[in-house]
């Protein structure tokens, strides 16, 4: 798992790739990236399967600010991010949330 940012010189955005390996995501057809970002929408923002299996996507984000996110895979199974910059406890999951800070 990654999590790759790259900052714009001429706007306060951050370039934020997302990506899953295929030893996570083997078998499953479809992955979601869910946050803040989208509303926790479930179909907002698909990852691309590669080649070689992995699931990725990059989406702009506010800089100066903290998002909380999860992988959706398949109808079910969410997965924190082990490279997220730190967790936050989600009350309504029972659980934890992946947060990225840009």
């Amino acid at each position: 798992m990654a999590l790759k940012k790259k900052y714009l010189k001429t706007k306060p955005l951050c370039k934020v790739s997302f990506s899953l390996p295929k030893e996570v995501t083997n078998g499953v057809d479809t992955v979601q990236l869910v946050g803040d970002f989208n509303d926790w929408d479930r179909s907002a923002t698909p990852m691309k399967r590669s080649k070689t299996g992995e699931y990725s996507v990059t989406i702009d984000l506010e800089a100066g600010r903290d998002y909380q996110y999860r992988y959706l895979l398949g109808e079910s199974d969410w997965r924190n991010d082990p490279a997220a910059d730190r967790y936050e406890y989600n009350a309504f999951a029972g659980s934890e949330n992946s947060v990225v800070s840009v």
